[in-house]
């Protein structure tokens, strides 16, 4: 149209048709009609180990604000573009839940619980530990929380298996014992002369004999590292009596409970936050910017379009380029869309997995005062499966441990008891490895069946298998990308969801930079 003026409408309409939904936003951004960037009010003490490189504008809807969600908000708000977050429930967070003092807990076809601990004192619901290699370290470091050793192993905390309590290290040291003292006078009387060398043979008899502390006869009659009756101090000490026979040993079961920290998830040290684990969305949720996210949003509808994504939820409906989907599977299938009835299938495959946890309160940390366990894991056979002692604020006067950790059918068995018989069944069981006393000065409890809670259903998802449907929720349905720790080889662990959102918001940020 010649001679006749450009409007701005004109001109943004003409770099759409030219360049895309993310050319226009990028130049309404330039001309002051959109946020060029988010507005990001925190500097962080150290640079980040992961950065989008480059910079661009687009407008992304992100559903849930639990750990892959706010990650993927604050890694694409620091490369230019504009957020909005949709969390169902009434804080952000999703299963990094951390329970205090005077916070409710609502329950799918269940009563609701109040927290009743006293000032300080805290309960992890959700995620407890964070192994070194793990990228959540990272984001603690970048985002300026504070960290402290989780203690995972503990040689004084208990093993508890066919009714029968030993410290954890006595376990050890006569399962590696007997082991020990097997291949030792099988390697000894030449059985295995034809694998070894003669050399390799007394290397590796010195070995076993250091490994199970064996006789001069490669016989395993115990040792001081079983533990003592009376340590020593000034005098040598009362060791613990012999141990049983092998037989004894191997029918005690004990292999799992003394290898639980021998993968590369367990392994020591481990680490938590100072002050529990939801310092981590705090943060996460502070450098987002608490306007850019909206609690209390429950996702009706997700409709791709030919230029972007339209999101309905019960208070309003939102327009965005792209949206990322960080809910749980089985929860998204639910959610009515257009996205294609192999992507509903895929969804559904994965199968949510009952877990639960109670918090236990004592005005009296006796674990630390009379049984001498400072954190650490105790572990059962039992339908409470774990105790955890808590890692931090040692001789203070009160604490929390974890009266069971459980999964499957024994998470199923407590979620469907009111929140007062899980107490009363965990203290029963908890006094057949502590005693009476594991009954006595208990101030509150809360215990999470996380099947119930609503908007997640489930502690986490278990594949039958790795298969197509894993792949393909791992690529972008139209302009709707999938992100979760279901969505990697670190399913149930943060480090999990924080790695599925940087993976998707790497391959959207491509995507907008190539279509610019």
């Amino acid at each position: 149209m010649e001679g006749a003026a450009l409007t701005r409408r004109g001109l943004l309409v003409g770099i759409g048709a030219a360049g895309g939904a993310g050319a226009m936003y990028a130049a309404m951004g330039a001309l002051g009609l959109a946020p060029a960037r988010q507005d990001m009010r925190f500097a962080p003490p150290q640079p980040g180990d992961f950065s989008l490189r480059g910079r661009a504008a687009a407008k992304v809807v992100i559903l849930g604000a639990g750990v892959a969600g706010l990650t993927a908000a604050y890694e694409l708000g620091k490369a230019g573009y504009d957020c909005t977050v949709l969390e169902a429930r009434g804080k952000a967070g999703g299963r990094n839940l951390t329970l205090r003092g005077g916070d409710r807990l609502d329950e799918l076809n269940g009563p609701s619980q109040e927290a009743r601990f006293g000032e300080g004192v805290y309960f992890n619901a959700g995620p407890g530990r964070i192994a070194p290699w793990m990228v959540p370290l990272d984001y603690c470091r970048e985002l300026g929380v504070p960290i402290e050793t989780f203690v995972n192993n503990n040689a004084q905390a208990y093993v508890h298996t066919n009714g029968q309590s030993v410290r954890a290290r006595t376990a050890r040291a006569d399962m590696y014992g007997y082991v020990a003292e097997l291949l030792a006078k099988a390697t000894n009387v030449g059985a295995l002369d034809q694998k070894m060398t003669k050399d390799d043979r007394e290397r590796l008899l010195e070995f076993l004999r250091r490994f199970g502390d064996l006789g001069p006869e490669f016989d395993y009659q115990g040792s001081p590292r079983r533990g003592f009756l009376k340590y020593p101090a000034t005098e040598a000490g009362t060791p613990l009596p012999g141990p049983g026979r092998l037989h004894d040993v191997l029918a005690a079961g004990t292999g799992r409970a003394i290898t639980n920290d021998f993968g590369h998830d367990q392994a020591t040290p481990m680490f938590q936050p100072v002050g529990g684990m939801d310092a981590i969305v705090a943060k996460l949720a502070e450098a987002v910017g608490s306007d850019r996210i909206r609690t209390g949003a429950r996702v009706t509808k997700i409709t791709n379009l030919a230029d972007g994504v339209e999101v309905t939820w019960n208070g309003g409906q939102i327009k965005a380029d792209y949206c990322v989907a960080t809910l749980p599977p089985h929860v998204l299938a639910r959610i009515p869309h257009n996205l294609g009835a192999q992507v509903t299938a895929a969804l559904k495959t994965p199968v949510p997995v009952a877990a639960g946890k109670i918090g236990l309160e004592y005005g009296r940390r006796w674990w630390e005062l009379e049984d001498r366990i400072y954190g650490g894991v105790t572990e059962t056979d039992l339908d409470i499966t774990h105790i955890w002692y808590p890692s931090h604020d040692y001789h203070a006067e009160h604490g929390v441990l974890v009266g069971y950790y459980n999964t499957d059918e024994h998470a199923e068995l407590y979620g469907a008891l009111t929140p007062e018989d899980r107490r009363r069944r965990a203290l029963t069981q908890g006094r057949k490895i502590h005693g009476d006393k594991y009954g006595k000065g208990l101030l509150s409890s809360v215990s999470i069946a996380w099947e119930r809670q609503e908007h997640i259903q489930g502690g986490w998802v278990r594949w039958p298998s790795v298969d197509s449907a894993f792949t393909l929720l791992q690529r972008p349905s139209g302009r709707v990308y999938f992100a979760g720790d279901w969505l990697t080889q670190l399913i149930a662990w943060q480090a999990g969801a924080m790695e599925s959102a940087r993976g998707v918001v790497t391959h959207l940020h491509q995507r907008v930079l190539q279509s610019s």
